[in-house]
C-alpha cells in the first residue's frame, strides 16, 4: 500500500477524530440551549437524517466525478460551517435553530465524504490489499469517534465552548489537505452522462439483480434491526438497583471502551482468515459468533459477562464489516460502485430505527428476555442467507 493509501488513512484519522468530537459535543451544547427531552434529541436527527435522504443521490453522483475532490469539497465545506459556528458561540449567538442547520450541513457532507471515501479506496491499493486497507482505515474511524473524540470532546466542553466546533473545522481542513497529497486517478473511467434519476434507478437494479449483494443487504439489515432493538432496552436489564445485574453507569460506559478495543482488533486482523478462505465462511462464522454472544449476559447475568459480550459485538462487528465492504468493493464495477453501495447501507442500515421501536413496545408488553431471545433466534436465521451469497461464484450482472 503506497502513498495515496497512506494519505487516504491519515485524513480518515483526522476527519474521524473531528466526527467524534463533533458527535458527543453536539448534545453537550443542546442542553445549554434548552432542556427539552424533544428538542435536545433533535441533535441526534439532524446529524443522521441526511442519510435518508441524500445516500443515493450521493451514491450517483459519486460514480460521475472525481471521489477524492468530492472529499476535499466536503471537508472544507463542513470546515467553513463550523468555523462560523465557533465564532456564533463565542459571541454568545448561538441558538438552537442555528446548531441544527449546521448539523443538517455537516450530516450532509458526511453523507458524500464517505459514500465517495468507500468508492476511492479500491482506486488506492490492488484487490488483494482490500482487506487490510479496509481494516485500517476502520480502526482509524474507530479510534476517532470512540477513544479519543469523546473525550477531547468532554475537555473542549470545560475549556472553551467554542472550540467543539473549532477543533473540528481545524481538523476537516486537515483531512481536506491531507487528501491533496493522494495521486492518481479517481474519476471512473466509465462516467454516465444520464440524469441523476436514472443513475440512481441503475445502481438499485444492479443491487436488485445481483443476488449476492442484495442477500447481504437484507442479511445485513436484518442483523442490524435485532441488535438495535437489544441494544434499546438492554441498559434496563444492565443499570440500576432494579436491574438484573446492577451495573453501575460508570461500569456500563466502560462497556463502550472495551467495545471500541474489540473493534480495533477485529478491524485489524480481518483480513487474515480471509486472505487463506475467501470472504463467505470467516463471515458467517463471524456473525453468528456476533449473534450468539447477545445470550451471554441474558443467561449469565453479571459484570464480567456484559463485558465479554461487549469485546466479542465489537470485534465480530467490526471484522465482518472489513469482509463486507471488501468483498462489495472487489465484485461490484468501478462506474456503479458508489450507487450500489449507497443502496446497499440504506437496506443495511435501514432496520436501526425499526429495531429500537420494536424493542420498546415489544420490552413493555412481553418483558425483555423475550426481546433478547428474539433478536438472537431473528440474527440466526439470516445466516444462510448470507452463507448463500457468499457462496456464489461470480457471474455477471446486467443493468
Amino acid at each position: 500500500m503506497g502513498r495515496s493509501f497512506r494519505y487516504l488513512l491519515a485524513a480518515t484519522t483526522s476527519a474521524n477524530l473531528a466526527d467524534g468530537v463533533l458527535l458527543t459535543g453536539a448534545p453537550l451544547l443542546a442542553i445549554t440551549l434548552t432542556r427539552d427531552p424533544a428538542l435536545v434529541s433533535l441533535a441526534g436527527v439532524a446529524t443522521t437524517l441526511p442519510w435518508l435522504l441524500l445516500a443515493l443521490h450521493a451514491g450517483a453522483l459519486a460514480d460521475r466525478g472525481d471521489r477524492r475532490r468530492i472529499m476535499v469539497v466536503t471537508a472544507w465545506a463542513r470546515a467553513v460551517a463550523l468555523a462560523g459556528t465557533a465564532v456564533a458561540v463565542a459571541m454568545d449567538a448561538l441558538s438552537l435553530p442555528l446548531l441544527l442547520a449546521i448539523l443538517l450541513i455537516s450530516g450532509a457532507c458526511e453523507v458524500f465524504n464517505d459514500t465517495a471515501a468507500q468508492s476511492v479506496l479500491p482506486m488506492t491499493v490492488g484487490k488483494d490489499d482490500l482487506g487490510r486497507a479496509n481494516g485500517r482505515v476502520i480502526a482509524a474511524q474507530t479510534i476517532g469517534n470512540s477513544f479519543v473524540g469523546a473525550p477531547v470532546a468532554g475537555f473542549l466542553a470545560a475549556l472553551a465552548p467554542a472550540a467543539l466546533f473549532g477543533a473540528p473545522a481545524l481538523l476537516y481542513t486537515a483531512a481536506g489537505l491531507l487528501l491533496l497529497g493522494m495521486r492518481g486517478r479517481y474519476r471512473p473511467a466509465t462516467v454516465s452522462t444520464a440524469p441523476l434519476r436514472q443513475d440512481i434507478a441503475t445502481g438499485l437494479r444492479y443491487l436488485v439483480r445481483d443476488r449476492r449483494v442484495r442477500d447481504l443487504a437484507v442479511a445485513a439489515g436484518v442483523m442490524n434491526m435485532c441488535s438495535s432493538a437489544y441494544l434499546s432496552v438492554f441498559v434496563l436489564w444492565a443499570v440500576g438497583e432494579e436491574s438484573v445485574i446492577g451495573m453501575t453507569a460508570g461500569q456500563y460506559g466502560a462497556v463502550m471502551t472495551v467495545l471500541a478495543v474489540g473493534a480495533i482488533a477485529g478491524s485489524l486482523l480481518a483480513h487474515r482468515p480471509a486472505r487463506r478462505f475467501g470472504e463467505g465462511r470467516p463471515l458467517v462464522v463471524l456473525w453468528t459468533v456476533n449473534g450468539l454472544s447477545l445470550l451471554l449476559p441474558v443467561l449469565v447475568p453479571t459484570v464480567p459477562s456484559v463485558y465479554v459480550t461487549g469485546l466479542l459485538l465489537g470485534a465480530t462487528s467490526a471484522a465482518g464489516n472489513v469482509l463486507v465492504v471488501s468483498f462489495r468493493q472487489r465484485i461490484i464495477p468501478e462506474e456503479l460502485l458508489g450507487r450500489v453501495n449507497s443502496a446497499y447501507r440504506l437496506i443495511g442500515m435501514g432496520g436501526n430505527p425499526l429495531g429500537a421501536a420494536l424493542g420498546g413496545v415489544v420490552g413493555g408488553v412481553a418483558g425483555l428476555p423475550v426481546v433478547f431471545v428474539g433478536a438472537v433466534v431473528l440474527c440466526l436465521t439470516a445466516m444462510p442467507l448470507a452463507a448463500r451469497a457468499l457462496a456464489r461464484t461470480p457471474e455477471p450482472v446486467a443493468v
